[in-house]
């Protein structure tokens, strides 16, 4: 019979049995080997509200804490969140992971356009002129 994946879907090479975990959407119980697993580093208070504490603060440098949370998701809800895509056929068998970018790190240019930015302000900014085309006596 045909397979659709090297591995079957799970990471359990010579065990019979891994323990459930449950997904964090939607909490049902999913193999551990199964799941997708992302570490979710994220500030406790969202950035709008960031600048109201920090004026209404005593303290003139204090940090806000991070909030550290494992997420697991079961596949339906990983997909439906957009947190893993479907790979067409040929694209399943690349084993090798993305990129990974840092926050400073320039990234790539792959030619997509830049979402959540107006079509106006995706546009590069015009170049100036040169010099004898723009003064004329």
């Amino acid at each position: 019979m045909t397979r659709k994946r090297r591995n079957g879907g799970k990471n359990r090479k010579g065990r019979g049995h891994v323990r459930f975990v449950r997904c964090s959407n939607c909490s049902k119980a999913v193999p551990k080997d199964k799941a997708v697993k992302r570490f979710v580093v994220r500030n406790m208070v969202e950035s709008a509200a960031q600048r109201d504490m920090k004026e209404a603060s005593v303290y003139e440098v204090y940090v806000i804490p991070k909030l550290y949370i494992k997420m697991n998701y079961c596949i339906s809800c990983a997909i439906h969140s957009h947190v893993v895509r479907g790979r067409p056929n040929v694209c399943r068998k690349i084993r090798t992971p993305p990129p990974r970018f840092r926050r400073g790190d320039p990234r790539p240019n792959t030619g997509k356009p830049q979402r959540g930015v107006k079509k106006s302000a995706r546009k590069p900014p015009p170049q100036p002129e040169p010099e004898e085309k723009r003064f004329r006596n």
